[in-house]
């Protein structure tokens, strides 16, 4: 099984549209309830590290950072997303991307990913923390989803590579 990693690209939408509907509609994935359009997800989103995980010809998965803030001193910092399809779950795909774009990210100067997970989505923190991220808090009720407030776990994972003192 070989997977191959591409950067993403504007044709790719309606495959990447589709695994996150795919995400949405396990009600563990994100607070979003419809995708966006094109331009929306594109202006959220980070123009280096955008990703699609390809096996056998088909799309299986995408990933890409966003700001955390507007401010130069967190321009090392960013808030991850990484979406598997529904037929491509439980098949170690996630691992092997998911160290992609960190290994891409710290080459693009990042230092710091973080990312917000539903605590019920424990195959998305397993992953994350076979990665080296560690949970670093909990958001009690921070938004409320079909009438429901759901918490959060905080994840993050600070680089060894990039923006580390040099004594």
């Amino acid at each position: 099984m070989e997977i191959i990693i591409r950067a993403m690209v504007s044709d790719d939408w309606q495959s990447v549209e589709e695994i996150y509907k795919q995400g949405i509609e396990t009600g563990n994935a994100t607070f979003q309830q419809d995708t966006p359009t094109w331009e929306e997800w594109d202006k959220g989103h980070l123009q280096v590290c955008r990703f699609v995980a390809i096996l056998n010809d088909e799309m299986v998965g995408w990933a890409a950072l966003s700001p955390v803030s507007s401010r130069c001193v967190y321009g090392g910092v960013a808030e991850l997303s990484i979406y598997i399809s529904n037929k491509a779950r439980g098949q170690k795909i996630g691992t092997s991307f998911l160290n992609y774009l960190i290994e891409e990210s710290e080459k693009n100067n990042f230092w710091t990913l973080q990312s917000g997970i539903f605590p019920e989505n424990r195959a998305s923190i397993r992953l994350h923390e076979s990665l080296g991220f560690r949970m670093i808090g909990y958001r009690e009720k921070i938004g409320c989803m079909n009438g429901v407030w759901r918490d959060t776990v905080l994840m993050e994972r600070r680089s060894t590579k990039v923006g580390v003192d040099k004594d």
